[in-house]
């Protein structure tokens, strides 16, 4: 079997895709930004764990010499990239120097599908970009183009069931008349997995989408229809992809920057130009509604693997994102809440590990949907996101506008650290000691205007902590 390098290993095609190869049997080194943690509950001898950031080549571990394949799955569109073309580039030109050092033969790369004669979105020249950075390595480049992949967790599917869901009549612009091609993660991961060292794909690019292409609207109408729901769309041509974008992120888990993107790309057509990947790779791809059939069937039965949710968004200034496990005590204000444990504290733990999502953040839920509301107008992650399981907890999950930063639950030790909008950086820590719950909210203010904040805060403060301390360390009130 190959020794393979997975980039992007903690996202939502990542981390799936490191479940199949493990399960073929191959030698997987995962790249990921927090030191020491395993890529989600896999637990195998065949994966290992390079820590390192491609934007500081420098500071990376180093990738082993022996490498046979890397998959490069990394998309800026889930950062928080001032320029999005260099920042881009930047990490594929540091990516294509790292591979350059190793044995590698083959680097497959998962891009969307592009007319390369059209005037492209920031989001598509981007990952055209890439592709030609990463033609220039040693190693032979075949490039998957994908149009909007269906599945439990991806943002087109999350974007595509908010809006059914919640809006009976939708206004939408003219870019719901352009054409996609949407296809099942499954059969992402068919192709990806597929591509593996297959010599005659070296060099190649090759479009990948479903069985049917149809417009926008269509997908929107057909997931109605596949629900049972009557759903109306008007069309208005006076909707700008950015006032879209505004729209889309109130309605949606989605933020602001990923909508922008998507939005912005949704003005070019996304189905195959040609169907090339059936001479080398023969394979019949399951429909639009079995894509949303299964997605169903994996969050009913709270087995959705990972998310669009999974890339963590603290500032990539500091690469080595495991400094954020521990929670600092050097110019930071804090707001303690010790409690008297009044139920087993089995039970405690587990309604810590139950927090936020639908289950809210026991007491005051009105008073965080505000806060989440707040943090949607400046652009942040607001509450819509949830989390990835009702009562499971991983490092890197994101639970609402947090991120988890550590979890043990053998000792009743979650630590969260915040992905809103705020002048400072924020935790919130629970922690059990001596039938005790410490209950602590960290903020580590940047300047004047971060600490007016947390003054400013700090009367809401004492009722919603409160209230959430004692509602988790003692029996609920009615």
């Amino acid at each position: 079997m190959s020794k393979v390098l997975v980039t992007g290993s903690t996202g939502f095609i990542g981390k799936r895709l490191i479940y199949q190869l493990i399960e073929q049997g191959h030698e997987v080194y995962a790249l990921s930004r927090i030191r020491g943690i395993p890529v989600g509950h896999i637990k195998s001898p065949r994966l290992h764990t390079i820590w390192g950031d491609l934007g500081y080549l420098d500071k990376m571990d180093p990738i082993p010499e022996d490498i046979d394949v890397a998959y490069y799955l990394i998309h800026s569109m889930a950062e928080k990239a001032d320029n999005l073309m260099s920042h881009e580039s930047n990490a594929a030109e540091n990516f294509v120097k790292a591979i350059d050092k190793t044995s590698c033969k083959q680097i497959i790369y998962l891009g969307g599908i592009v007319d390369e004669t059209a005037a492209l979105s920031a989001h598509l020249a981007s990952r055209l970009k890439v592709e030609q950075i990463l033609r220039k390595s040693k190693a032979s480049l075949t490039i998957l183009r994908a149009s909007i992949i269906i599945g439990a967790g991806s943002a087109s599917f999350e974007i595509i069931r908010d809006l059914v869901e919640k809006l009976p009549l939708m206004i939408a612009p003219k870019w719901v008349k352009t054409k996609c091609q949407p296809l099942s993660i499954i059969d992402v991961l068919f192709y990806l997995s597929g591509s593996l060292l297959k010599e005659e794909m070296y060099g190649n690019t090759y479009d990948i989408g479903g069985p049917e292409v149809m417009s926008f609207k269509e997908v929107l109408l057909r997931y109605a229809a596949f629900r049972k729901l009557k759903r109306w769309i008007i069309e208005v041509p006076c909707l700008t992809p950015r006032l879209s974008s505004y729209w889309l992120v109130f309605i949606s888990s989605v933020r602001f920057t990923l909508c922008s993107y998507l939005v912005e790309s949704m003005k070019h057509n996304s189905f195959c130009h040609d169907k090339k990947i059936q001479t080398v790779l023969p394979h019949a791809c399951i429909s639009y509604e079995e894509a949303l059939k299964r997605a169903f069937l994996k969050i009913s039965q709270n087995e959705v693997l990972s998310t669009w949710m999974d890339s963590w968004l603290i500032d990539s200034s500091n690469p080595d994102i495991s400094n954020f496990i521990q929670v600092p005590e050097e110019g930071c204000l804090k707001d303690l809440k010790k409690i008297p444990l009044s139920l087993p504290k089995e039970e405690v733990i587990q309604r810590i590990w139950s927090i936020g999502g639908k289950n809210g953040w026991y007491g005051l839920n009105w008073a965080w949907k505000i806060r989440g509301l707040l943090d949607k107008f400046v652009g942040g992650a607001g509450l819509n996101r949830g989390r990835r399981h009702p009562t499971e907890i991983e490092v890197g999950d994101s639970i609402d506008f947090w991120r988890v930063v550590k979890a043990d639950k053998e000792n009743g030790h979650l630590i969260l650290y915040a992905e809103m909008k705020l002048p400072g950086e924020a935790w919130l820590e629970f922690k059990i000691l001596e039938d005790v719950l410490h209950q602590t909210a960290t903020f580590r203010p940047k300047g004047i205007w971060g600490r007016l904040y947390w003054y400013t805060m700090l009367p809401f403060h004492f009722f919603i902590f409160g209230k959430m301390a004692r509602s988790l360390a003692q029996k609920l009130e009615n």
